[in-house]
């Protein structure tokens, strides 16, 4: 069984979000210093795995084939960065969808548990929305950390405000790994 799996949302975390959605690798931009946080997430032993929502397959504003360029350019640059990304995990459906893998349904942390075998006890969530939150919580995910980065200030304010809270709320992926690393 995989331990200390860290489950990471990619737009407002890893690299910068867009209300125009990401859909050619020119647009893709990677916060500072999370390169260097995958890094040391991986040199500590966290097993990465990247799991987003991808509407914009769906509503056909993106080719599968582009976003597969973007991916392939997340991990070719975390590996030259020294990390090592385990897996992505895409829901390209629209919201209207229905489907069981859109966050913050638990399908895609399914996926990765039936590839890998998760457990969910020591596995961590990093996201900056309140439907990353909410998915950590339904597959029983160990640890939901929330990220002030992407749509993160705002989630803050109204996860502060339900019952639905993170564990811990830090300013951005670098302050999430250093956490990680010294709480592990």
């Amino acid at each position: 069984m995989l331990a200390h799996a860290v489950f990471l949302d990619r737009d407002g975390v890893i690299n910068r979000d867009s209300a125009d959605y990401i859909t050619r690798l020119e647009q893709f931009e990677f916060y500072p210093g999370s390169l260097d946080a995958l890094r040391r997430l991986t040199a500590a032993g966290f097993p990465l795995i990247v799991v987003t929502n991808q509407s914009a397959v769906g509503r056909g504003w993106i080719p599968a084939a582009e976003l597969e360029r973007i991916h392939a350019h997340l991990r070719a640059s975390v590996a030259a960065a020294g990390g090592r990304i385990l897996d992505i995990l895409v829901c390209p459906h629209r919201p209207s969808d229905g489907c069981a893998c859109r966050k913050p349904l638990p399908g895609l942390l399914h996926a990765a548990d039936a590839a890998h075998g998760i457990d969910f006890r020591t596995a961590v969530m990093v996201g900056d929305s309140n439907r990353d939150i909410e998915c950590a919580r339904r597959a029983g995910v160990g640890t939901a950390i929330l990220v002030r980065t992407g749509n993160g200030g705002q989630a803050s304010r109204e996860l502060a405000a339900g019952d639905n809270r993170p564990d811990i709320t830090v300013d951005d992926l670098p302050r999430a790994a250093d956490w990680l690393i010294a709480n592990r």
